[in-house]
Protein backbone atom coordinates (compact mmCIF):
# COMPACT_ATOMS: atom_id res chain seq x y z
CA UNK A 1 0.00 0.00 0.00
CA UNK A 2 1.16 3.52 -0.79
CA UNK A 3 2.54 5.56 2.10
CA UNK A 4 3.08 9.30 1.61
CA UNK A 5 4.45 11.38 4.48
CA UNK A 6 3.88 15.08 3.82
CA UNK A 7 4.66 18.25 5.69
CA UNK A 8 1.78 20.41 6.85
CA UNK A 9 2.54 24.05 6.11
CA UNK A 10 -0.29 26.56 6.37
CA UNK A 11 -0.98 28.21 3.01
CA UNK A 12 1.21 25.81 1.03
CA UNK A 13 -1.78 24.08 -0.66
CA UNK A 14 -0.56 20.76 0.71
CA UNK A 15 -4.10 19.63 1.52
CA UNK A 16 -5.13 20.15 -2.11
CA UNK A 17 -2.22 18.00 -3.24
CA UNK A 18 -3.09 15.37 -0.64
CA UNK A 19 -6.69 15.16 -1.88
CA UNK A 20 -5.50 14.31 -5.39
CA UNK A 21 -3.18 11.64 -4.00
CA UNK A 22 -6.05 10.23 -1.94
CA UNK A 23 -8.17 9.87 -5.08
CA UNK A 24 -5.42 8.41 -7.27
CA UNK A 25 -3.78 6.08 -4.75
CA UNK A 26 -7.00 5.00 -2.99
CA UNK A 27 -5.57 5.64 0.48
CA UNK A 28 -6.95 8.06 3.11
CA UNK A 29 -5.54 11.46 4.00
CA UNK A 30 -4.89 11.51 7.74
CA UNK A 31 -4.57 14.52 10.01
CA UNK A 32 -7.61 15.38 12.13
CA UNK A 33 -8.39 11.68 12.70
CA UNK A 34 -5.22 11.42 14.77
CA UNK A 35 -6.38 14.24 17.01
CA UNK A 36 -9.59 12.37 17.82
CA UNK A 37 -7.67 9.20 18.67
CA UNK A 38 -5.06 11.01 20.73
CA UNK A 39 -7.59 12.93 22.78
CA UNK A 40 -9.38 9.66 23.58
CA UNK A 41 -6.22 7.84 24.57
CA UNK A 42 -4.88 10.69 26.68
CA UNK A 43 -8.29 11.46 28.18
CA UNK A 44 -8.08 15.15 27.36
CA UNK A 45 -10.24 17.46 25.28
CA UNK A 46 -9.67 17.49 21.54
CA UNK A 47 -9.12 21.26 21.71
CA UNK A 48 -6.30 20.71 24.22
CA UNK A 49 -4.45 18.39 21.80
CA UNK A 50 -4.98 20.83 18.93
CA UNK A 51 -3.51 23.71 20.95
CA UNK A 52 -0.53 21.63 22.06
CA UNK A 53 0.30 20.50 18.53
CA UNK A 54 -0.43 23.90 17.03
CA UNK A 55 1.83 25.77 19.43
CA UNK A 56 -1.07 27.68 21.01
CA UNK A 57 -1.33 25.94 24.37
CA UNK A 58 -1.47 28.16 27.44
CA UNK A 59 1.43 28.16 29.88
CA UNK A 60 -0.57 25.96 32.27
CA UNK A 61 -1.44 23.52 29.49
CA UNK A 62 2.19 23.28 28.42
CA UNK A 63 3.39 22.76 31.99
CA UNK A 64 0.82 20.05 32.73
CA UNK A 65 0.88 18.34 29.33
CA UNK A 66 2.06 14.75 29.24
CA UNK A 67 4.40 15.24 26.29
CA UNK A 68 5.89 11.75 26.64
CA UNK A 69 2.49 10.09 26.26
CA UNK A 70 1.64 12.42 23.38
CA UNK A 71 4.84 11.40 21.57
CA UNK A 72 4.37 7.67 22.22
CA UNK A 73 0.70 7.56 21.24
CA UNK A 74 1.26 9.73 18.16
CA UNK A 75 3.93 7.36 16.86
CA UNK A 76 1.71 4.38 17.60
CA UNK A 77 -1.25 5.85 15.71
CA UNK A 78 0.83 7.00 12.74
CA UNK A 79 2.66 3.72 12.24
CA UNK A 80 -0.53 1.69 12.46
CA UNK A 81 -2.15 3.92 9.86
CA UNK A 82 0.95 3.77 7.64
CA UNK A 83 0.80 -0.03 7.75
CA UNK A 84 -2.59 0.16 6.02
CA UNK A 85 -1.54 2.80 3.48
CA UNK A 86 -2.15 6.52 3.98
CA UNK A 87 -1.23 10.08 3.11
CA UNK A 88 0.01 11.36 6.47
CA UNK A 89 0.18 15.13 6.89
CA UNK A 90 2.39 16.64 9.57
CA UNK A 91 3.08 15.03 12.95
CA UNK A 92 6.75 14.45 12.00
CA UNK A 93 5.63 11.54 9.80
CA UNK A 94 8.42 12.13 7.28
CA UNK A 95 11.02 11.63 10.00
CA UNK A 96 9.26 8.75 11.74
CA UNK A 97 9.02 6.80 8.47
CA UNK A 98 12.59 7.45 7.34
CA UNK A 99 13.63 3.75 7.72
CA UNK A 100 10.73 2.57 5.52
CA UNK A 101 12.01 2.59 1.95
CA UNK A 102 8.60 2.50 0.25
CA UNK A 103 7.41 5.56 2.19
CA UNK A 104 7.71 8.74 0.12
CA UNK A 105 8.66 11.77 2.21
CA UNK A 106 7.41 14.99 0.63
CA UNK A 107 7.60 18.65 1.48
CA UNK A 108 4.94 20.90 -0.02
CA UNK A 109 6.05 24.48 0.50
CA UNK A 110 5.87 28.07 -0.72
CA UNK A 111 7.53 31.36 0.29
CA UNK A 112 6.11 32.94 3.43
CA UNK A 113 4.64 35.96 1.64
CA UNK A 114 2.84 33.73 -0.85
CA UNK A 115 1.38 31.68 1.98
CA UNK A 116 0.30 34.86 3.79
CA UNK A 117 -1.52 36.14 0.68
CA UNK A 118 -3.31 32.81 0.23
CA UNK A 119 -4.43 32.64 3.85
CA UNK A 120 -5.63 36.26 3.77
CA UNK A 121 -7.82 35.40 0.79
CA UNK A 122 -9.03 32.17 2.39
CA UNK A 123 -9.91 33.92 5.65
CA UNK A 124 -11.25 37.02 3.88
CA UNK A 125 -9.13 39.38 5.95
CA UNK A 126 -6.77 42.30 5.35
CA UNK A 127 -4.90 41.80 8.63
CA UNK A 128 -1.57 40.72 7.14
CA UNK A 129 0.36 40.81 10.40
CA UNK A 130 -2.07 38.52 12.24
CA UNK A 131 -2.07 35.99 9.41
CA UNK A 132 1.73 36.05 9.16
CA UNK A 133 1.96 35.49 12.89
CA UNK A 134 -0.45 32.52 12.71
CA UNK A 135 1.68 30.91 10.00
CA UNK A 136 4.90 31.48 11.95
CA UNK A 137 3.38 29.97 15.12
CA UNK A 138 2.25 26.93 13.13
CA UNK A 139 5.70 26.53 11.54
CA UNK A 140 7.40 26.84 14.92
CA UNK A 141 5.11 24.16 16.36
CA UNK A 142 6.00 21.79 13.52
CA UNK A 143 9.67 22.54 14.13
CA UNK A 144 9.32 21.87 17.85
CA UNK A 145 7.74 18.46 17.22
CA UNK A 146 10.54 17.45 14.83
CA UNK A 147 13.25 18.69 17.19
CA UNK A 148 11.75 17.18 20.35
CA UNK A 149 10.87 13.76 18.94
CA UNK A 150 13.50 13.25 16.25
CA UNK A 151 16.28 15.77 16.94
CA UNK A 152 16.12 17.20 13.40
CA UNK A 153 15.46 20.49 11.62
CA UNK A 154 12.22 19.79 9.74
CA UNK A 155 13.08 22.32 7.02
CA UNK A 156 16.33 20.56 6.08
CA UNK A 157 15.85 19.34 2.47
CA UNK A 158 17.88 16.16 3.00
CA UNK A 159 15.01 14.68 5.04
CA UNK A 160 12.69 14.64 2.02
CA UNK A 161 12.61 12.58 -1.16
CA UNK A 162 10.78 15.32 -3.02
CA UNK A 163 10.09 19.02 -2.44
CA UNK A 164 7.46 20.96 -4.38
CA UNK A 165 7.19 24.75 -4.32
CA UNK A 166 3.60 25.71 -5.08
CA UNK A 167 4.61 29.24 -5.98
CA UNK A 168 6.10 27.80 -9.17
CA UNK A 169 4.19 24.54 -9.54
CA UNK A 170 0.45 23.98 -9.64
CA UNK A 171 -1.27 21.60 -7.24
CA UNK A 172 -1.83 19.21 -10.15
CA UNK A 173 1.84 19.32 -11.16
CA UNK A 174 2.92 18.58 -7.58
CA UNK A 175 0.57 15.60 -7.37
CA UNK A 176 1.77 14.34 -10.74
CA UNK A 177 5.39 14.46 -9.60
CA UNK A 178 4.60 12.53 -6.42
CA UNK A 179 2.56 9.92 -8.30
CA UNK A 180 5.43 9.45 -10.76
CA UNK A 181 7.83 8.86 -7.86
CA UNK A 182 5.33 6.44 -6.29
CA UNK A 183 5.43 4.33 -9.45
CA UNK A 184 9.23 4.28 -9.60
CA UNK A 185 11.23 1.17 -8.65
CA UNK A 186 12.97 2.80 -5.68
CA UNK A 187 9.67 3.27 -3.83
CA UNK A 188 7.97 -0.05 -4.44
CA UNK A 189 6.86 -1.99 -1.40
CA UNK A 190 8.99 -5.09 -0.82
CA UNK A 191 8.93 -7.88 1.75
CA UNK A 192 11.88 -6.19 3.46
CA UNK A 193 10.27 -2.73 3.59
CA UNK A 194 7.01 -4.24 4.83
CA UNK A 195 8.94 -6.04 7.57
CA UNK A 196 10.68 -2.81 8.61
CA UNK A 197 7.34 -0.98 8.87
CA UNK A 198 5.74 -3.89 10.71
CA UNK A 199 8.61 -3.96 13.22
CA UNK A 200 8.35 -0.20 13.80
CA UNK A 201 4.58 -0.46 14.24
CA UNK A 202 4.89 -3.35 16.69
CA UNK A 203 7.61 -1.50 18.59
CA UNK A 204 5.28 1.48 18.88
CA UNK A 205 2.48 -0.84 20.05
CA UNK A 206 4.70 -2.17 22.83
CA UNK A 207 5.76 1.31 23.94
CA UNK A 208 2.14 2.46 23.96
CA UNK A 209 1.06 -0.58 25.97
CA UNK A 210 3.79 0.05 28.53
CA UNK A 211 2.73 3.69 28.77
CA UNK A 212 -0.89 2.73 29.20
CA UNK A 213 -0.45 0.18 31.98
CA UNK A 214 -0.42 1.65 35.52
CA UNK A 215 2.36 -0.73 36.60
CA UNK A 216 4.76 0.41 33.86
CA UNK A 217 3.55 3.91 32.99
CA UNK A 218 6.28 5.72 34.92
CA UNK A 219 9.12 3.47 33.77
CA UNK A 220 11.63 4.64 31.19
CA UNK A 221 13.67 2.17 29.17
CA UNK A 222 14.42 1.28 25.55
CA UNK A 223 12.26 -1.02 23.45
CA UNK A 224 13.48 -2.63 20.24
CA UNK A 225 11.42 -5.05 18.16
CA UNK A 226 12.72 -7.32 15.41
CA UNK A 227 11.13 -10.47 13.97
CA UNK A 228 8.49 -10.44 16.69
CA UNK A 229 11.08 -10.29 19.48
CA UNK A 230 10.71 -7.39 21.90
CA UNK A 231 14.02 -6.51 23.55
CA UNK A 232 13.82 -4.37 26.69
CA UNK A 233 17.00 -2.64 27.85
CA UNK A 234 17.72 -0.12 30.57
CA UNK A 235 17.07 0.16 34.29
CA UNK A 236 14.17 -0.49 36.64
CA UNK A 237 14.11 -0.24 40.41
CA UNK A 238 12.46 -3.48 41.52
CA UNK A 239 11.83 -7.09 40.51
CA UNK A 240 8.10 -6.30 40.38
CA UNK A 241 8.76 -3.62 37.77
CA UNK A 242 10.90 -6.09 35.81
CA UNK A 243 8.08 -8.65 35.89
CA UNK A 244 5.47 -6.06 34.95
CA UNK A 245 7.49 -4.93 31.94
CA UNK A 246 7.71 -8.53 30.73
CA UNK A 247 3.99 -9.10 31.29
CA UNK A 248 2.87 -5.99 29.43
CA UNK A 249 5.22 -6.47 26.46
CA UNK A 250 4.27 -10.16 26.15
CA UNK A 251 0.59 -9.21 26.07
CA UNK A 252 0.92 -7.14 22.90
CA UNK A 253 -0.49 -8.90 19.84
CA UNK A 254 2.34 -9.85 17.49
CA UNK A 255 5.04 -10.17 20.15
CA UNK A 256 6.41 -13.71 20.04
CA UNK A 257 9.21 -13.43 22.57
CA UNK A 258 10.21 -10.88 25.20
CA UNK A 259 13.94 -10.57 25.80
CA UNK A 260 14.00 -8.72 29.10
CA UNK A 261 17.51 -7.36 29.59
CA UNK A 262 16.46 -4.73 32.11
CA UNK A 263 18.81 -4.34 35.06
CA UNK A 264 17.29 -4.05 38.53
CA UNK A 265 19.02 -1.22 40.39
CA UNK A 266 17.63 -2.22 43.79
CA UNK A 267 19.20 -5.67 43.54
CA UNK A 268 22.42 -4.20 42.17
CA UNK A 269 22.75 -1.88 45.17
CA UNK A 270 22.04 -4.75 47.53
CA UNK A 271 24.79 -6.90 46.00
CA UNK A 272 27.24 -4.01 46.17
CA UNK A 273 26.37 -3.53 49.84
CA UNK A 274 26.94 -7.22 50.50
Amino acid sequence: MAVIAMTREMGSLGMDVAKILESELKVPVVYHELIDHLSDRMRVRKSHVIRLLGGKATLLERLTADKTSLSIYTADEMLNLASKGAVLRGWGAAHLLQPVTHAIRVRICAPLQVRVERMMQRLDTTDRDSVANEIKVSDEAQGAIAKRHFGVDWQNPEFYDLSCNTERMSVEECAEKILKVAKGPAFQETPKSRAVLAALALQANVRAALRGDPATRSLSFAVKVEDGQARLTGLVETRDEWNSATRVAAGVAGVKVVLNELRITGEMRKRMGD
